[in-house]
């Protein structure tokens, strides 16, 4: 597949060609299309970000799937990227319930995916995105004709505290209002101050970088440290997730890539899920980390072959 000039990774959605729609409470979400003009599409991509994730970060796999044949539709999730964010502290990860998320993209769904457009429709969802895109698949099992997730967030790593502590933590921050409070070393984990050596995202140093600037030239894309509220809606989810039954009541075809060398979420609860859902395959890149999309060409050019694969998609 041919690559983008990585010069330009974060220049193909440009901000002035976003558009905005409402969702509940009157939230305001943006999103962006990339289609395909000369030819008809061979299906329809929805890509769903992760955590702290923006619109221009996917500017480059949006050109991938159009140079593949498809449309491609993607929005910020509230309290993200340029969609609205609820504190007044706009780098605060905030978020009251999962269900908030699953609200916009519902509507996101309902108001701006054409009710004609070229199926199949597929999740190409990403970390926190897949999580979210297991849970919709759960509501609405026809909308969707597959999903791809590129290590999902299934369950979240509280190491170096065990799982009770952090539940109790959040329960008693809950308990005095601390809502909106940050939690304790979430900030000094925030990628905005890491350095390329160690991180544990990507092991692409461009790609590590184009994020950078493009955080630098519109500091009102960041989201930094996450509050007991994001983390208690989290943790609430996951427990749906692992919910007897509920997984299994999901029969939309799903691919599961894995991270080999994650560091962010658990490899083995991704296996677990696949494990329980009617319609799995996963496969692992042992030498990922967490961010497959954003990682080196190699790595990548592995995820587009697992994906066409299953897409059924022929070509280079």
């Amino acid at each position: 597949m041919r690559m983008m000039d990585k010069t330009d990774r974060y220049q193909d959605a440009i901000l002035s060609d976003c558009e905005y729609y409402t969702s509940g409470e009157g939230i305001s979400i943006r999103y962006h299309r990339w289609q395909i003009t000369k030819s008809p599409p061979n299906g329809t991509v929805i890509l769903l970000g992760g955590r702290k994730e923006f619109l221009e970060k996917y500017s480059e796999t949006a050109g991938d799937l159009n140079r593949i044949g498809f449309d491609v539709y993607s929005f910020d999730w509230r309290g993200q990227g340029l969609s609205a964010r609820v504190l007044p502290d706009r780098s605060k990860g905030f978020i009251r319930d999962y269900d908030e998320y699953l609200q916009d993209l519902q509507v996101f769904f309902d108001t701006v995916i054409p009710a004609k457009t070229r199926r199949p429709i597929y999740f190409l969802a990403h970390s926190m995105g897949g999580h979210l895109a297991l849970r919709f698949l759960h509501r609405c099992r026809t909308e969707i004709d597959g999903a791809v997730l590129s290590a999902p967030m299934i369950d979240i790593r509280t190491d170096p505290y065990p799982r009770w502590l952090v539940r109790l933590l959040i329960q008693m921050a809950l308990k005095v209002g601390r809502h909106d409070a940050i939690v304790p070393g979430s900030r000094e984990r925030s990628e905005r101050d890491w350095h390329f050596k160690g991180n544990p995202l990507t092991s692409d140093p461009q790609r590590f970088q184009a994020e950078k600037r493009a955080l630098k030239a519109n500091p009102d894309l960041i989201v930094d440290a996450v509050t007991f509220a994001w983390l208690a809606a989290t943790m609430d989810s996951i427990d749906i997730l692992k919910t007897p039954g509920y997984l299994e009541a999901i029969t939309t075809p799903v691919l599961i890539v894995s991270a080999g060398a994650d560091r962010v979420v658990s490899i083995k609860a991704q296996q677990e899920v696949c494990a329980r859902l009617p319609n799995c395959r996963l496969t692992m890149i042992p030498a990922s980390q967490h961010e497959i999309l954003m990682e080196t060409d190699v790595i990548r050019a592995k995820f587009w072959k697992l994906f066409k694969n299953f897409t059924g998609i022929c070509g280079p």
